[in-house]
């Protein structure tokens, strides 16, 4: 498998891409090209196109979660999808996997959408959309974690922003990831981790009967977690032993120092490129 970041909080050093506070990732597996999430602009398609990839010949499109984040870049995207067929060029229809509650009107503060600018209907004259709260291969190593059972009580999730317009405050349910089965163990590539990535690792090793973990990639949702929290999920990970860690997008640099205690961590920014077995 081999991963590519689009788009991330930071850039590698001497690679003269842009970044902003946001994830999208390309994923390309067994002859399958996956774009996971697509950040907050169409910076991953201009950084992308920096890169010399095309995104015009997507199977899928994997969101982690509805936060503006890493859906809003989902509206230039189709836009340049429909573009390339209204000029007749090659455009694959590919399929979105998301969490149902992925669309799911959210507002915070004095911002009044923080969710999806999309909705499913308009969504689904251009995707192939699978909605669904349960697990998903993507191909025969790659895996769709689906709704994340959250059973670590250090990792409780504070609710983020209002539903629907209602007073309930949003626990982020639709919060999902991806893992891959390598030859060397598991590969966990996260979005924000809003489920906690102790409960996406606990949910990857349950599914895949797998317990050697090669790396966790992506957001870690340590943006000054409380000291309960971090301390708990130093200890988790420190007891599942990951070969390496690739903390970013909403990972706090004190929480790094923290990581960087339980296995080496890798540096990542918008042009990395990593090849797992």
């Amino acid at each position: 498998m081999k991963l590519t970041v689009l788009v991330d909080n930071n850039t590698l050093i001497d690679r003269y891409f842009q970044s902003e506070p946001a994830l999208s990732l390309l994923i390309e597996e067994d002859g399958r090209t996956i774009l996971f999430d697509c950040g907050y602009s169409d910076l991953f398609l201009k950084n992308a196109q920096k890169m010399g990839l095309s995104l015009a010949n997507l199977d899928f499109v994997i969101l982690s979660h509805g936060h503006m984040d890493h859906t809003w870049g989902l509206e230039a995207l189709t836009r340049q999808s429909c573009e390339m067929r209204l000029e007749g060029r090659p455009c694959k229809r590919p399929t979105l996997v998301a969490h149902p509650a992925a669309f799911t009107s959210i507002s915070v503060d004095e911002c009044p959408e923080i969710g999806s600018l999309l909705e499913p209907g308009k969504l689904s004259r251009h995707y192939d959309l699978i909605l669904d709260a349960a697990p998903r291969l993507i191909s025969e190593r790659l895996l769709f974690l689906g709704e994340i059972p959250r059973r670590n009580t250090f990792e409780r999730t504070e609710g983020m922003g209002i539903k629907e317009g209602e007073r309930t405050a949003d626990l982020i349910p639709d919060d999902s990831a991806l893992v891959y089965r390598g030859s060397e163990g598991l590969v966990i590539i996260t979005g924000c981790s809003h489920a906690g990535i102790c409960n996406i690792v606990d949910q990857a090793m349950a599914l895949t009967g797998e317990s050697r973990i090669t790396d966790i990639i992506g957001g870690l949702h340590l943006l000054v977690p409380s000291q309960e929290r971090l301390a708990g999920t130093v200890d988790y990970l420190r007891k599942v032993g990951p070969r390496n860690l690739s903390p970013c997008h909403c990972t706090d640099l004190n929480s790094k120092i923290a990581l960087a205690a339980v296995a080496p961590l890798r540096e990542v920014g918008v042009g990395l490129c990593v090849t797992y077995l």
